[in-house]
This record gives structure tokens, sequence and C-alpha cells, in this order.
């Protein structure tokens, strides 16, 4: 946009996600669908966007067949206006290997950057559910000249120990970056608060170059973004941390603002689309001052007959409910016969689900059938023995199962 420094966006979408599985025996992490109509990568994208950063490559790597599907086929932009998104599969620019890290990925891609000469380079994650206007970190990175700039957000202190941490001093330069600290630090105004470090990164150019080159020569380096990157640039006094907590996004309520969340395990990616059917959610969905963008299929509207009925839930276009629903997400063309019941439970595109069938704290992926009469999520045991089901008891059936 006009006005704004040159920037080239890459987004490291190459996440193989085991602790999704069976959400990711066929598909990279960023491509698990999303609240009935999106996927993972395009909370990132959107966010990019609205803000008007349109240069943008998603680098991936396992799986990717369906996330670069996704991305060539919905997220168009205007070649006459110089604007992109493209996917960028792992290409062995370097040799016969694939990516050993997250700085890897991006080191052998140093060709994106070399092509379109940005003075900054955002690198974001895919993998995470929240709303950020990019821009505004952008606009404190040039302003302190740092070499890096890290999102931070505010997490208890007696949580931080599960994320990589940031110890900054009252100017926001950061002195330390600990991966998973057994004694986390705090942030300068609150004792009982930690800047947990939310993978999203602005670079100037040459500082991004320099320290990938560096790291690249290094035998005994992670190649890892986090772990190696940005604690060189923290050594060289070039990192400065961004407060999540300043990020103001338009449309946003005072519930909804800082929303952020990680949800690369079943629980809580299960817990993430509960609070979406919940009668106040803390994330709106419906914000359309900063939309969530992605392309939906060309379906009818959502059909109820014979009585069916949907309560506390999202239903998408295409789908046909005969029987109950509470408190679930439905996506796009599911079918649910009479005198089922689905409850608490997250259906995927093409579900099935039969006559008189019980669906109860349960995933269903894509085109899963429950057949008649069938039972999920109503005797665990038993679903232990034919499903996956995590530790916090939500039974998970892949793509494509036929349900006992």
């Amino acid at each position: 946009m006009k006005g704004q420094p040159h920037v080239l966006g890459i987004v490291l979408a190459g996440g193989e996600g085991k602790r999704l599985w069976p959400l990711t025996a066929d598909r990279a992490k960023p491509a698990v669908p999303f609240g009935g109509n999106y996927r993972l990568v395009d909370f990132v994208l959107s966010n990019l966007v609205n803000a008007g950063f349109v240069k943008l490559c998603v680098l991936t790597q396992y799986k990717s067949h369906s996330l670069d599907r996704h991305i060539s086929t919905t997220w168009r932009l205007s070649n006459v206006l110089g604007q992109y998104v493209t996917p960028v599969p792992a290409q062995q620019r370097l040799g016969p290997r694939w990516y050993t890290g997250s700085a890897d990925a991006i080191f052998q891609s140093l060709n994106l950057v070399n092509d379109e000469k940005p003075e900054h380079v955002i690198i974001f994650g895919a993998d995470h559910v929240y709303r950020m206007d990019p821009g505004q970190m952008v606009e404190q990175h040039v302003e302190t000249g740092a070499g890096v700039t890290v999102a931070g957000i505010r997490v208890p202190r007696a949580e931080a120990k599960a994320f990589g941490c940031i110890d900054s001093d009252a100017t926001g330069l950061i002195t330390r970056f600990l991966e998973k600290p057994a004694e986390p630090p705090h942030v300068p105004d609150d004792p009982e608060v930690t800047f947990a470090s939310m993978g999203n990164y602005v670079f100037t150019t040459e500082a991004l170059i320099d320290a990938l080159r560096a790291d690249a020569s290094n035998p005994d380096s992670d190649h890892d973004m986090g772990g190696d990157i940005i604690p060189m640039l923290v050594d060289q006094g070039q990192a400065h941390v961004y407060d999540f907590a300043d990020n103001k996004v338009p449309g946003e309520t005072d519930r909804d603002r800082g929303y952020w969340r990680d949800v690369g395990t079943i629980d809580a990616y299960y817990e993430a689309h509960m609070d979406l059917v919940s009668v106040r959610p803390v994330f709106n969905l419906y914000n359309q001052a900063w939309p969530i963008r992605t392309a939906t299929p060309p379906l009818p509207p959502a059909k109820f007959i014979a009585g069916g009925s949907a309560e506390d839930s999202m239903v998408g276009p295409g789908s046909i409910i005969s029987g109950t629903i509470h408190g679930s997400v439905i996506s796009s063309d599911v079918v649910v016969e009479s005198g089922s019941v689905v409850q608490g439970s997250v259906l995927l595109p093409g579900v099935r689900i039969g006559r008189g069938a019980v669906v109860r704290r349960a995933i269903l992926d894509k085109n899963v059938v429950v057949p008649d009469g069938a039972l999920i999520g109503v005797d665990p045991a038993t679903d232990r023995q034919r499903y996956t089901v995590s530790s916090g008891g939500v039974t998970v059936l892949g793509k494509g199962v036929t349900a006992h």
C-alpha cells in the first residue's frame, strides 16, 4: 500500500502437526479445517492481507497437496497490481535435502527475498487462530531500528514454562530469549506475567540475511528461528519485543481483544471450536471490519427438514439436517439423518450421520460415515479400541473412515 515500507511476507507452513493426528495424517497442519469454513492458514493470511501486505510466500513441505491447492484456488490477488500469495514447496536449491528447521527453510528460499528486494521481511507461522494487524508491528520495528522484532503475548508466569520466553527491558530491547525455562522471566511492568513468543517476526532484510548465513555455517545449530536465529540477534543487541496487547484491530471487542490460540493438540482444537458455538464466544468470527477470508464452495444454504434442528451450533452451506444438533460445528455438505443426535462435536465437510446414530464429544474428519444406529463418544473404552481418543476424552475419526 502507498506509504508503507517495501515488505515481503513469508509464512512458515511446513508443519507436520503430529499432536493433531489423525487430522494431519493426510494433510499439513496449516491445511487442517477450522471453524466450519476455514483452514488454519486462512487466519495468518487474512491478517497479512487485511493489513495491506500483499506479496506473500507460503513455504510448504509436509503432505502439502491440499494446502497448495487451497492457496492456489482461494488466495488469488491482483497480478496487475503486483500482488501475490504463492505456495513455495521445498525445492532442494542447496543440495539434495529437505528443510532441516524453520531457519533452514528461509535460508533455502532466499531467492524469494533476493528477487523481491524488500526493506523488511515478515516471517509468521501458519498454525494459530487469532486476529492481528501486522502493520502496527512493522511500524514499531521501523521506529526502533531493530534488526528483528518478536511478537510477544502476555501469559501468566506460572504457565510460561511451555513457551519460548522473552526477557526485555523497559525500552523493549530483548536481553534474553529462553526456550521453555524452568524460571520464566517477567515483563518489566508485571512480576506475574511473562512475554511468550508468538512465533511471529519482522526482520530488517540485511539483518535476516546475515543471521541466516551465519547460522547455515554453524554445524552445531538446529537451524531454528526461535532456537537459533533470535538468540543470535539478541546477543547482538538487535532484537526488540512487540507487545501483542498493544495491537488494535478494527471491529474488535474488549472480550476478543488479544485472543490467540495454539490449536496444535486435539483438545486445544476441540476447545477452540466449543468456544465458537458458546453463547458469548471469546473469538468473534463475525467481525466484518477485519474478516477472516476464505473461499466457500458453491453450495446451497443449509436445509432443515423432518424436524431437524440445531441449537447453539454453526451449520455450513449444503448441509441437510434431519436429526438433532446441539453445541456443535457442522461444516459444509454434511448430512445428519432423522433420529440421530450430534452433541458437542466438530463435523468436517462431507460427513454422513445415519439414522438413529449418536455422536458426542467427537471430531469427525472429512467424508467420515457413521452408519445407522452407530455410537461415537458414548463408550470411551470401546472408542479407544477403534479410534483415536485424546487425553481430554475427545473421540477422533480420521479422514474417510467408516465407523463401526
